[in-house]
């Protein structure tokens, strides 16, 4: 729930058709869950919440109201719960969270990543906004391996300043290119590490597929995803992949952005004709507001005011229905509420019951669908042929 950064096309390689030598060469690569709150404390899983919706009003171009816990100057308390990979850049490996939602590669939130022997500068100064973060710095490219291909001439953002990151080194954006536009000084727009690996060859087709997992028991670091570069990896998904238009216009265009056709809770429908994106950067699902509000009256929720999550004093029961087009994504009362066994981490109560499906707010980009959906459904986000596919998680 976080990000969108920098770059610079001066430097980018780019190739024409006939010149790019594609290879039919996928990769594939591990990733490790990482939750980097505050063990038993509520007010970090709030934060989480929070965070989200700081980036609907990034989107929407809409300033947070109340106070956000990671923008400006100070501390960062932990609150990311990130999916993360190691990328080598230079040589250098550093743990970057892996994020659709933004569109370029930085490091040093935590240690100096000024270039090494290898790097050139380019000269350009970075600066990004996320709505719940941000880093500035300088640019400079280098050779970038991950997941066993390498892009050379990539462009990085070496942060000076960087606020919102706790634990984690930076960000790789597989986010569309339009979100780099005016991150960097000396360019428009840059090249993500996902259309150079294309550029240059090493991909077949500029499609990513994510494999994300459910963290078993109380445990919050588990090696429970993966990322396909190039392709998409039969193994992690049953039955057949279907394929959503990415939206072309409006807030949500920028960003792997899909029309919702209606949310329901059982019987009911909750909110219709929503547009929202797919991040991989977001951890809970956010509804529209109104959706939101029809959903605590049918469960008997209320907002709860430690947490910020939806509390339930009686377990729901019926299934939560998201619907693309004319298909239909179902999670049951297991699949969209915390599990217990992670109560006593996140500091929440016992005896309630609480949801991943939280207020997306009731204009503009109202919806994202986040990590708590991703996690049982296998996602595919194809700049190829523009359109974003989902299939049920194997």
């Amino acid at each position: 729930m976080f990000f969108a950064a920098l770059l610079t096309a001066a430097v980018a390689v780019s190739a024409s058709p006939v010149e790019r030598r594609a290879t039919n060469q996928t990769a594939v690569l591990s990733l490790t869950h990482v939750s980097n709150i505050t063990p038993g404390n509520a007010t970090s899983i709030k934060n989480i919440v929070s965070k989200g919706q700081a980036r609907m009003n990034k989107i929407n171009g809409v300033q947070a109201v109340g106070p956000n816990p990671d923008a400006g100057s100070g501390s960062v308390t932990n609150e990311d719960v990130s999916y993360v990979a190691p990328v080598s850049i230079g040589g250098k490996t550093w743990q970057l969270i892996v994020d659709t939602g933004s569109s370029n590669t930085w490091c040093g939130a935590q240690d100096s990543c000024e270039k090494t022997s290898t790097g050139k500068s380019t000269g350009g100064t970075v600066s990004v906004s996320y709505g719940s973060g941000s880093f500035s710095g300088t640019e400079y490219t280098d050779t970038v391996k991950f997941g066993g291909l390498s892009v050379s001439g990539q462009s990085i953002g070496a942060a000076s300043t960087s606020s919102g990151f706790t634990s984690v080194d930076g960000i790789i954006g597989f986010g569309p290119v339009d979100l780099t536009e005016d991150t960097v000084s000396t360019a428009d727009t840059v090249p993500t590490f996902l259309d150079n690996l294309y550029s240059q060859g090493s991909i077949s087709t500029n499609v990513l597929g994510v494999s994300f997992k459910p963290e078993s028991g109380s445990d919050e670091d588990d090696t429970n995803g993966e990322l396909t570069l190039g392709g998409t990896d039969s193994s992690k998904y049953t039955g057949s992949i279907t394929y959503h238009s990415k939206l072309t216009s409006g807030d949500a265009s920028e960003y792997w952005g899909i029309s919702i056709a209606s949310f329901t809770y059982g019987s009911e429908t909750l909110s219709s004709g929503a547009s929202g994106i797919v991040d991989t950067g977001t951890t809970l699902i956010y509804i529209p507001t109104s959706g939101y509000d029809k959903f605590l009256s049918a469960t008997g929720g209320s907002t709860d005011s430690s947490s910020g999550l939806a509390k339930f004093s009686t377990k729901p029961t019926s299934n939560f229905v998201i619907k693309f087009g004319s298909t239909s994504y179902t999670l049951t009362p297991a699949q969209y509420l915390v599990p217990t066994a992670q109560y006593s981490y996140y500091g929440l109560t016992s005896g309630k019951y609480y949801a991943w499906i939280n207020d997306g707010g009731d204009s503009g980009v109202d919806t994202i669908i986040g990590q708590k959906f991703l996690e049982h459904y296998y996602a595919v986000f194809d700049t190829t042929n523009s359109r974003i596919g989902f299939a049920t998680a194997a």
